[in-house]
């Protein structure tokens, strides 16, 4: 009669965790993972920010790196972020923070197109308010900032 009785215990422990298994990789993975439902607007803002990435930028002495240093924007109406390097030298947008957005991944151009080459653009659309510090990896003297608010809309 203890061997049924062992034997069934060590069948309904089995089919437990064939379960939990199963729920975890089917259901709770994929609830976890999938991205967040936003508003169109928010995803694809019909205006954007510009921010020049001014000449002479990779000398330490030069006081202006970033225009405007402090850039600011509202959720859903101009979340996207243009940086323009007019300088003759490639840079980055890097993160201080390593954020990562929960639609566009992380806020860094060498993830996603490299150090921004002269006269090129690099583009990252923001989908959640907050304060995101960032500098230039090859130049850390440049630094800047970009605000993003909830609209009030």
């Amino acid at each position: 009669m203890n061997n049924n009785a062992a034997g069934i215990s060590i069948i309904a422990f089995i089919i437990a965790v064939a379960a939990s298994m199963t729920y975890y990789q089917f259901v709770y993975t994929k609830e976890a993972n999938a991205k967040p439902q936003l508003p169109e607007e928010v995803l694809n803002p019909l205006e954007n920010v510009k921010v020049s990435i001014m000449e002479g930028s990779s000398q330490p002495s030069q006081q202006k790196n970033f225009e405007p240093k402090e850039a600011r924007a509202t959720l859903g109406i101009n979340n996207k972020v243009i940086w323009t390097n007019v300088d003759t030298t490639a840079h980055s947008v890097t993160s201080d923070t390593q954020y990562t957005d929960q639609i566009n991944g992380p806020f860094n151009s060498i993830d996603s197109i490299g150090l921004i080459l002269p006269q090129k653009t690099f583009e990252f659309t923001f989908t959640k308010d907050g304060e995101y510090a960032y500098h230039c990896e090859p130049h850390p003297w440049m630094t800047g900032k970009v605000v993003i608010v909830k609209s009030f809309v």
